[in-house]
């Protein structure tokens, strides 16, 4: 296996320890500290992809995070899959799996690629939404195909096979980026005892310092840099986080940091190891040092492959040993890009021209490339490129920069290798996620972080400061003061020294002129990894988007996976010339987190399988097993759904459980109900503000049902809440709202009442409860309790302490199924000792355990609501026909007090609460299923509500339903129809919602 571009010295790779990989079903092979993109290049591999509209051909262009166009799918196994992994930063491992994301039949002979040759000008900005808007029954079609030809990568059907975590971390100063500024920075707070975290995004630490050819001290700078890591890794307060990038800057200086811990090792991690981590960091101080990216100039056809970053190509050549061509030609405006020719010479290949948009430059490294034989063209640059797979020749043009012009017939040179520089852009997103806007810098021709609202300070490149001995000085000068504000002394220190340099400044240069018109001329790219020219953004502003956020959103201008890191300053400046503004005018994009793609995995961490939904079991789940119970998951508990016998369905299970309860007596768990234990002098107070109906007069002893209603007036929650003392109440709420109402009685208390004195606790694991609910309740609980359960000294809503099964327990006489019901309350751990003697009494009782279907046609039949399923967070009490449980004179407004009576709260035509019995009594309504008035109505008929609840109920001996219809309760004894999918109808008429003992005789006993 040939690694055609392959040096045969140099670089920082082992080449003691080759690697083989597949890149689209081809075998190749690489070295040990090897990126993918190095091998894919070393071994002359051109195209690694498929443009996003056009389907054309594409090649690396740079060597790190903004890399547009090789962006692969990882994995050689269904489970092992990665989309979108970046090749410029995925470390080449042994027999590594990897394939394009787009092309058919293959990436290299892709028949989309017709489409993008034929059909460019068809193609223009916003022509999508023009062109598949109609039909509109033909959009299921169009996306279908629209969705893969944008050449995406594809996620994984099967589970993922590696772990991962995240950690929490405070540090006094956390550095972003190990190049010299970052380095520098690290040390000078190190050295003062500051904990300082320093992470980079690469492989190793170090950034542009291990590819540079300058020297500090006279000594290749690669050794500065290890000489500075050894240092911060002998510091005890100095955590270092290599392959590690920062993603997220929010409030209160809190970061996050995406740390790739064996990706470097396999597709899968080590056993035990989780793959990746996520640092969630609170900073004392932050120093962003996060460098700049090189821009590339905006010409003809500098999309095909070979066409790359100046800095990109020293990189490949210095770091890894790979030089990807044998003749190059440079176009650029500045002098940091002729390090690339005295690279590119240094590793024997041949310069074949250098073409400098400058008259007379002559700066340090442009006279060396003289002095070396380097033909250089000034007043010059590539205004095409020639290829089609792969770059041929470049045609270089004499130009006028500033009249954007071009000013000769220029020349034609034969070069397999195109690399450009049009000055750097200062890596800002950071600075910019928490809405600081960058401000632009006429002197360096760049955008630098505006005033910042966090404690950070900016240092290097990403300030605009680009010499080697400059960015050092600042950097270390920014460690120093973060280490001094996070209350640390400040120290001094040497720094090496940098060479002396000749610079000349940089000229403006975004979109190299061509003889034709920028929409006549051969497509000109801005955003390659979305297709996005320099026409595009021109037609943009013509068809009035003037805002450089809408010319992003209409062209798709930095929507990719890169964020248009390489394409958003070219791309603005050149809508800033067609408006004719200045580019500070133009402004730039909002960058927002993550600065790179961040995997679910990382995200997630631990929090996957049963730690993210953990599966909760009463204290009585044992008993419930040996019973044959069948589960339903209800707020993460596994509740008994029925108990069926001798091989019942669920319908025969749940009738006869029914008719259990309504002639004999019935046990639940209850246990999963939520309990919260309301404390403090002000508690009775407080639930007077957060239920709709009055607290002030509740006696200790009883209990009261009550609303809860968010501040739109919407019906939140409901429940019984108890009153144990004075100053002492135990609130019960719905199994699944257990977790939402704490919190929401916890903010409300922290932001709107902190100065009631009242205290929450979560009591719901404390207490196993057991209901006992028919006519023979009474009978059985009197076997093992020594409560008085006469009627008159327990009556119905009052709850009583004494023993049950010689355990300590609170009872509570309150009923959801309409029948004579006891909750017994007992600590969890002595709950299966109290249970198994309630169920030996309960022998001669007809003693039954039925589940929650069951109890849900109990309720139902009462009409009794069950909070989301009754409610959809659009109906008021009102709404419910519960109006008794507001107390509208209360002296203080409660929650939802003034949403319930907002104007459209008020209209008589709302979705309210009825009943429905089918004319049928066999046909039992679906769940959901849609009402309307008249069934004759062609489509789309007009809908008036839906069925909430629906069941067959064996006490009344035929079908029931509950539904929220519009005007409901004035139409009661009025027909209603539902349509259903095989195109029957059911027909029913509207009654009261309470279908059984109206009256409530049987509670009541």
């Amino acid at each position: 296996m040939s690694q055609v571009n392959r040096l045969s010295q140099g670089g920082r790779i082992d080449r003691s320890q080759p690697l083989t990989f597949s890149f689209n079903g081809q075998t190749y092979q690489g070295y040990a500290g090897d990126t993918l993109a190095a091998a894919l290049l070393a071994n002359g591999v051109d195209v690694v992809g498929r443009s996003f509209k056009y389907s054309r051909p594409r090649g690396i262009v740079a060597a790190g995070a903004e890399e547009p166009n090789a962006v692969l799918q990882i994995g050689s196994t269904e489970a092992a899959q990665i989309p979108n992994v970046r090749a410029t930063q995925q470390a080449l491992y042994a027999n590594l799996s990897a394939t394009s994301t787009n092309g058919w039949p293959s990436v290299n002979t892709d028949l989309m690629g017709i489409l993008g040759k034929v059909g460019g000008g068809m193609m223009p900005p916003g022509f999508y939404y023009k062109t598949f808007m109609y039909p509109q029954n033909l959009w299921l079609t169009y996306e279908k195909y629209i969705r893969k030809a944008a050449g995406l990568g594809r996620a994984p059907k099967e589970n993922d096979p590696d772990i991962y975590d995240y950690l929490n971390q405070h540090c006094d100063v956390l550095v972003v980026g190990a190049g010299p500024a970052g380095l520098a920075a690290a040390l000078a707070a190190g050295r003062s005892g500051a904990r300082v975290i320093l992470a980079d995004e690469q492989e190793e630490l170090g950034g542009s310092l291990l590819s540079t050819r300058e020297m500090l001290d006279d000594k290749p700078a690669a050794e500065w840099a290890a000489t500075a890591i050894a240092e911060l890794q002998a510091m005890p307060e100095v955590t270092l986080l290599p392959r590690a990038t920062v993603n997220g800057y929010h409030d209160h200086n809190f970061l996050t940091i995406h740390q790739r811990l064996t990706d470097h090792l396999g597709e899968v991690a080590p056993m035990g190891q989780p793959r990746q981590r996520l640092h969630r960091v609170r900073a004392g101080r932050v120093v962003l040092a996060t460098g700049a990216h090189e821009r590339p100039l905006v010409y003809a056809n500098n999309d095909v492959p070979g066409n790359m970053l100046a800095d990109a190509v020293s990189t490949y050549v210095r770091r890894y040993g790979v030089a990807p061509g044998q003749k190059l030609v440079l176009s650029t405006n500045n002098d940091y890009a002729y390090r690339v020719v005295l690279d590119w010479l240094d590793a024997g290949r041949q310069v074949v021209a250098v073409a400098d948009a400058r008259s007379n430059p002559r700066g340090s490294w442009v006279e060396e490339a003289r002095r070396r034989g380097v033909r250089v063209l000034t007043g010059s640059a590539v205004v095409e490129a020639r290829g089609s797979k792969r770059v041929t020749g470049a045609r270089i043009c004499a130009i006028d920069a500033a009249r954007h012009k071009v000013t000769s017939p220029g020349e034609t040179l034969d070069c397999d290798l195109i690399v450009s520089s049009g000055g750097y852009s200062p890596v800002v997103h950071l600075a910019s996620h928490l809405g600081g806007r960058p401000v632009w810098r006429e002197d360096i021709l760049a955008f630098v972080p505006g005033e910042g609202f966090q404690k950070r300070h900016c240092a290097g490149a990403v300030n605009g400061v680009f010499g080697m001995g400059d960015s050092l000085a600042d950097g270390f000068e920014a460690g120093a003061k973060a280490a001094a504000e996070a209350g640390f002394q400040p120290v001094t220190g040497t720094l090496p020294k940098a060479e002396k340099r000749i610079e000349e400044a940089t000229i403006a240069l975004f979109q190299v002129p061509h003889d034709k018109n920028t929409a006549r001329a051969p497509k000109q790219f801005v955003d390659q990894q979305n297709d996005v020219t320099a026409a595009g953004i021109e037609l943009a502003t013509r068809e009035g988007f003037e805002s450089v956020e809408h010319v992003k959103r209409y062209t798709a201008l930095g929507f990719g996976t890169d964020q248009g890191k390489l394409g958003n300053i070219n791309g603005l400046a050149i809508a800033a010339r067609s408006l004719g503004i200045s580019i500070s005018e133009m402004g730039t994009t909002m960058f927002r987190p993550n600065y790179t793609p961040v995997t679910f995995g990382s995200i997630a961490g631990r929090h996957c399988g049963e730690l993210f939904e953990p599966k909760r079991y009463t204290a009585l789940h044992k008993w419930h097993l040996q019973q044959g119970a069948e589960f339903e998951d209800v707020g993460q508990w596994k509740r008994p759904w029925y108990f069926p016998q001798n091989g019942e369905d669920l319908h025969a299970a749940v009738a006869r459980e029914c008719k259990a309860v309504r002639n004999a007596v019935g046990l639940l768990d209850a246990s999963t109900l939520g309990k919260i234990d309301i404390q403090g002098p002000d508690a009775r107070e407080f639930l007077n503000r957060v239920y709709t109906n009055a607290w002030t007069k509740l006696d200790v002893g009883k209990a009261r049902y009550g609303l809860m209603c968010k501040e739109d007036g919407m019906v939140f929650d409901d429940g019984v809440t108890a009153c144990l003392a004075d100053n002492h109440f135990v609130m019960t709420t719905t199994t699944g709202g257990a977790g939402r109402v704490l919190e929401w009685l916890e903010i409300y208390h922290q932001t709107e009442w902190p100065e009631l004195k009242v205290y929450f606790t979560s009591v719901t694991d404390h207490w196993a409860t057991m209901t006992l609910s028919g006519p023979n309740s009474r009978k059985l609980l009197a076997e093992v309790t020594d409560i008085d359960l006469d009627k008159d000294a327990f009556p119905f809503m009052t709850w009583k302490e004494g023993k049950v099964g010689g355990v300590p327990a609170r009872v509570f006489r309150i009923s959801f199924t309409g029948e004579l019901s006891y909750e017994v309350n007992v600590q969890a751990d002595y709950a299966m000792g109290v249970l198994e003697q309630i169920v030996e009494a309960g022998k001669k009782h007809g003693l039954t355990p039925y589940g929650t279907e069951t109890m849900h046609v109990l309720r139902a039949e009462k009409g009794f609501i069950i909070v989301g399923q009754d409610t959809d967070g659009s109906v008021t009490p009102d709404d419910l026909g519960m109006g008794w449980c507001v107390g509208r004179n209360k002296p203080f407004s409660w929650i939802g007090w003034r949403g319930m009576n907002r104007e459209d709260c008020l209209k008589e035509n709302r979705k309210q609460l009825i009943g429905l019995k089918p004319v049928d009594p066999n046909k039992v309504l679906p769940e959901g299923a849609q009402l309307v008035f008249d069934p004759k109505q062609p489509i789309p008929m007009t809908m008036v509500g839906h069925v909430t609840s629906s069941y067959m109920s064996a006490a009344m001996g035929h079908s029931f339903a509950m539904a929220l219809v519009r005007g409901g309760l004035k139409r009661i004894g009025e027909r209603v129809y539902a349509p259903l999918v095989d195109g029957s109808v059911i027909e029913a008429e509207i009654v009261s919602p309470v279908f059984y003992d109206p009256k409530g005789d049987r509670q009541n006993v």
